[in-house]
């Protein structure tokens, strides 16, 4: 076989797309394992926590959230397609007059926005949205 420059580039750049999409998956493992990480393997159910996230983020830099649950002691937000899903816990103490936050996250592509609550009886509440994202925000 004689290997060219022009052989030598299409191979390499074969294999740095393969190795890109072969990566995919694994930003939602990583979240996964984090929600996990962050429940102990315990059961979530849906509802029970409110989050308000816009339907199009115009700009994945700075993307409004805001999390409630009443009965909450501490809620954790995850973004599923960034490279670190963990974005944001809130804790709430016995004397927090609302167990309520907002703030500005970064997006790196359309995904979903997920929020866990922690209960104060040790039971965890979920809810997500899908933030559409027209400019990337981490580096995109």
């Amino acid at each position: 076989m004689n290997l060219t420059r022009r052989k030598l580039l299409a191979v390499g750049s074969g294999t740095l797309a393969f190795a890109s999409l072969a990566g995919l998956p694994a930003f939602a493992s990583l979240a996964d394992d984090a929600m996990a990480e962050f429940t102990g393997g315990a059961a979530v159910t849906d509802g029970g926590i409110d989050l308000t996230a816009p339907e199009i983020a115009e700009n994945g830099n700075t993307v409004p959230i805001a999390v409630s649950a009443e009965g909450a002691t501490e809620i954790m937000v995850f973004a599923t397609g960034n490279p670190t899903p963990k974005v944001a816990t809130f804790k709430f103490g016995p004397l927090s007059g609302s167990r309520s936050a907002s703030t500005r996250m970064r997006l790196a592509k359309t995904q979903d926005v997920v929020a866990i609550a922690k209960m104060e009886d040790g039971s965890f509440r979920r809810a997500s949205s899908t933030v559409k994202v027209t400019i990337g925000g981490c580096g995109g």
